[in-house]
């Protein structure tokens, strides 16, 4: 094994084995609340992208280009920097609080275009039969129309997901604790380039893994091989 210690030398990842476990539970935790926050403002911003009303559309259409015409890494810091100059409450804000705002902000026009279409995919005879039996256009949208419409695109909401767990790398700029911070410590304190960075690919990889199981699973449950043939 003395050949591994010279490529790989586990014994160096072992003591900062807490460390990526810290890591790698921060990055999942930031992810589903900016995943969680980003799929009810996306779905807030398709609604008004579909809206007759030309001021309320057009709002909806300047943010998504606004977002999808500028890095990431822009955004992160005109909201570390700017919100604390724009808000009175800015200054409350910590740096993990002040990413989840960032990376919800980028996420969101995203999951919005995703649900957009998804709207769009649903039969419009789905909400004129709903709203025939007495519901009116709220419950139409909300019990028959908005289901049918994620489950139409679950597999590019699972993909965005994954991007979003890899965007939160992003975050360490402003010393958010994730999991490519805790690789960023490990190379600081050992100054071991390849170990520190190969866990924590690793690490991303193995949480890839576990985002492809699950979509798997829950490309199953809404159909199994008729819907993955879509």
């Amino acid at each position: 094994m003395n050949w591994l210690l010279d490529v790989y030398n586990y014994r160096i990842v072992g003591q900062y084995l807490d460390v990526f476990v810290q890591g790698v539970w921060a990055t999942l935790w930031i992810s589903f609340v900016c995943l969680v926050l980003s799929l009810v403002f996306g779905t807030l911003v398709a609604l008004m992208r579909m809206s007759s009303v030309g001021l309320v559309w057009r709002i909806a259409a300047a943010y998504i280009q606004f977002i999808r015409s500028t890095p990431l890494l822009i955004q992160i810091y005109l909201v570390y920097y700017g919100l604390p100059a724009l808000l009175p409450i800015g200054n409350f804000f910590d740096e993990t609080e002040t990413g989840i705002i960032a990376l919800t902000l980028h996420t969101t026009p995203y999951m919005g275009e995703i649900i957009r279409a998804g709207i769009l995919s649903v039969a419009r005879g789905q909400a004129e039969g709903a709203m025939s039996v007495g519901m009116n256009r709220r419950q139409t949208m909300i019990y028959i129309v908005l289901p049918q419409a994620l489950a139409n695109v679950m597999p590019p909401l699972l993909g965005q997901t994954a991007i979003l767990i890899k965007d939160t790398s992003l975050l360490s700029i402003i010393a958010v604790f994730e999991l490519m911070s805790a690789g960023l410590r490990m190379f600081s304190e050992t100054v071991v380039a390849t170990e520190s960075y190969v866990t924590t690919a690793l690490c991303y990889l193995a949480i890839y893994l576990m985002m492809l199981a699950f979509s798997g699973f829950v490309q199953s449950r809404l159909g199994g091989d008729a819907w993955q043939s879509r």
